[in-house]
């Protein structure tokens, strides 16, 4: 066997990577089999209420028009579990934006003429869109998940009101959108009863489950592609309206169905970053020692379906402190309904706590690095678990070496530069371990080669290329005989890529696989027969197995910003993340995801978010003209590092979650930055110009 370098950890280009660059490679919408029709939809213009009446003559009328579904004739469907789902099952609008027809067409032109043509009349009901603290509806929700609900320890409020430095302090995070590259988009067709799907989405075993039980079909009926997928962050998690209106029209037409849906449009039916209300009460020694923390958090949520944004469940984590409380309250409104956006909870979340930290630091007047070193712990203080490893001390020593953090002057507005004041900021970052059961399959080719195959989904992660590696260290052989087969339900079937899960769960099949392929290949003698030799593998009940100790990845960012005391506007100069994430699996593509990460955070600090018109019930901000991304000049230099960390008690790889941590902190250092310049607390997000202007700075 020829010499082979440790695969794992390896700086390897993405494989697909060419194959972008060249337009090669193909995704959801670029599938376009023999007599394709095309879908737009139409959306409700009321806020809450029910269609009364509903003319599609003038449609029907157009050329190249083929069908115009509503509830009066679409194709039943059986009653999903996710009540978002139930497209053109009946009149009811429960918020502005809910689809309720569906024009199909012969071109992509007569399908948005015509659903322009469609006049939709509804009977209004009274509505109430608006997130707001004492809410009459706001209810504690279920803690089934162990996440939401409300965690107590000790005597937090007795603990607070005795203690001698106390923060109280209230935040707001605004509704936030996951807006990525590729809008959410099915290509679907049915043959001989069943049914195939290109689809845009985070998880193709999980669209065809549901697709399945929808259209009441075997799982073997239905096939699920989603082959290249161009970035989701949560939005794409679970299957979304669009495939499953394309999958009916087809069904209804006969014909393959592509739907893309409007960007306009993304942010009423696919899911948003809930908007969140949340309360910190910090209560300490003087020394610095944390006695109490309350983290109280109210989000929204839609009347069709529950969802609940856990900011408050990363404090459980933190920091020790014998006291403690931490509550969510869920608010039902007539809304879209919120989803999963990057961190979800950890986000904003985090932002409070970590302002909240900064608070005390400057109330005290010890060093913001300082305060959480001495607050640091080894075992989780919800629930007493000893933590598998956490090494956030060493991430905020190795960011304070590499920002230069010890030659920072404490005193806010000491650092000038003409009318620029000059700030810094930190905050640390905390995200958990998530791993799934996952089946994966790998065969030994007779010319040397090797293939791997699993459902997994790569979402830009580089996950065909860190799949490869995982598979070329378990057989010991170079990187480049590994082939990996992804992106179909056909596939042994796998979890989902979110929670910043992916690579764990589907690289511990492929580990389990590859190691038991070994195996038989050492025990066999003479050339291998024409199929080659297989292996596979099920994690079921073992990667889902309970742990005995709390599993999560830790980091530490650092910050500097300029603040413009003429313009308001805010310029982040220098971001720094340090993280501890177990065994790092290939450096360039984990830098990649730290970077884009906090760059995503930075656009939650200073320039994302949108509002809910009372009047209207929309999102005013309901494309990328109105809701504000980073572009390339907001972005600064952005350094990520990491620590070399071992920990047994994870996956065979030794890996923790990276997609998501490098966001959970960004927006707090960022804001913490702002404070050190100016000396003025903000705690809304984002920290736009006028914000700033208005604070008395």
């Amino acid at each position: 066997m020829p010499d082979t370098v440790d695969a794992l950890g390896a700086d390897l280009e993405r494989r697909e990577g060419p194959d972008k660059v060249h337009g090669i490679a193909r995704y959801a919408a670029e599938h376009t089999p023999p007599g394709c029709a095309y879908a737009w939809p139409v959306a409700a213009t009321v806020a809450r209420g029910e269609v009364t009446a509903l003319d599609d003559r003038a449609a029907l009328a157009l050329p190249g028009v083929l069908a115009v579904l509503s509830h009066r004739n679409a194709p039943r469907l059986a009653e999903p579990d996710d009540a978002t789902l139930a497209v053109l099952q009946n009149a009811r609008v429960p918020h502005r934006g809910w689809y309720v027809a569906l024009v199909v067409a012969d071109s992509l032109e007569a399908a948005r003429e015509g659903a322009a043509a469609v006049r939709v009349s509804c009977a209004e009901e009274p509505h109430d869109v608006t997130l707001r603290t004492g809410h009459p509806g706001a209810y504690v929700p279920e803690d089934s998940d162990g996440t939401s609900g409300e965690h107590v320890r000790g005597d937090p409020e007795g603990a607070f009101d005795a203690a001698p430095v106390r923060v109280d302090a209230r935040y707001r995070v605004p509704p936030l959108h996951n807006h990525p590259m590729e809008p959410h988009a099915a290509t679907a067709h049915w043959q001989d009863g069943r049914l195939f799907v290109y689809d845009s989405s985070q998880g193709a075993t999980t669209v065809r489950d549901v697709l399945a039980g929808l259209f009441e079909l075997s799982e073997e009926q239905v096939t699920v592609v989603s082959e290249h997928v161009g970035g989701g962050f949560g939005c794409k998690g679970t299957p979304r309206p669009h495939v499953v209106l394309a999958a009916m029209a087809a069904r209804a037409t006969g014909r393959p169905v592509k739907l893309v849906l409007p960007r306009r449009e993304l942010a009423s039916v696919v899911g948003h970053r809930s908007p969140t209300l949340q309360r910190v009460r910090l209560g300490a020694e003087r020394d610095g020692t944390l006695t109490s923390v309350i983290h109280e958090v109210t989000a929204h949520t839609s009347r069709v379906k529950e969802f609940m944004e856990t900011a408050a469940a990363a404090t459980r984590v933190m920091y020790a402190s014998p006291h403690g409380r931490t509550t969510h309250q869920v608010v039902p409104l007539d809304v879209p309904t919120p989803s999963w956006m990057r961190a979800p909870g950890e986000a904003p979340g985090m932002y409070a706590l970590e302002s909240a930290m900064d608070e005390l630091a400057v109330a005290l007047g010890i060093d913001p690095v300082e305060l959480r070193l001495r607050n640091d712990t080894a075992t989780e203080p919800d629930r007493g678990l000893p933590f598998s490893s956490r090494h956030l001390a060493e991430c905020l020593r190795e960011g304070a070496r590499r920002f230069g953090w010890a030659g920072r002057d404490p005193r806010p507005r000491s650092r000038a530069e003409g009318p620029v004041l000059v700030g810094s900021g930190v905050a640390a970052a905390t995200y958990p371990v998530v791993v799934a059961p996952c089946r994966a399959g790998a065969r030994a080719c007779p010319d040397g080669r090797f293939v791997v195959r699993v459902n997994a989904t790569d979402i830009g992660t580089g996950a065909r290329t860190v799949l490869a590696q995982v598979a070329a260290d378990a057989l010991r052989v170079p990187v480049e005989r590994v082939r990996t087969e992804i992106g179909s339900s056909d596939l042994p079937s796998a979890p989902l890529a979110g929670g910043s899960s992916g690579t764990a769960s589907w690289g511990w099949a492929v580990h389990e696989a590859c190691t038991r392929l070994a195996g038989r290949l050492a025990d066999r003698e003479g050339q291998l027969p024409p199929e080659g030799v297989e292996a596979t593998a099920d994690t079921a009940g073992t990667a889902d197995a309970d742990s005995d100790y709390a599993r999560h990845a830790f980091g530490a960012h650092f910050a500097e910003v300029g603040v413009d005391t003429v313009t308001g506007e805010v310029r982040v100069r220098r971001l720094l993340g340090v993280y501890a994430a177990g065994r790092i699996l290939n450096s360039r593509t984990a830098r990649s995801q730290f970077i884009g990460a906090m760059t995503m955070g930075l656009g939650m600090a200073l320039t994302e978010g949108s509002t809910v018109d009372a009047a209207f019930g929309d999102f005013a901000e309901c494309d990328l003209a109105s809701y504000h991304v980073p572009a390339h000049a907001d972005v600064p230099v952005i350094e990520a590092h990491w620590i070399e960390e071992e920990d047994p008690h994870l996956n065979p790889m030794g890996s923790k979650g990276i997609g998501e941590i490098g966001i959970v902190g960004t927006a707090a250092a960022i804001a913490n930055a702002v404070h050190h310049a100016t000396g003025v607390r903000l705690r809304e997000l984002p920290l736009t110009p006028d914000r700033v202007l208005n604070s008395a700075l």
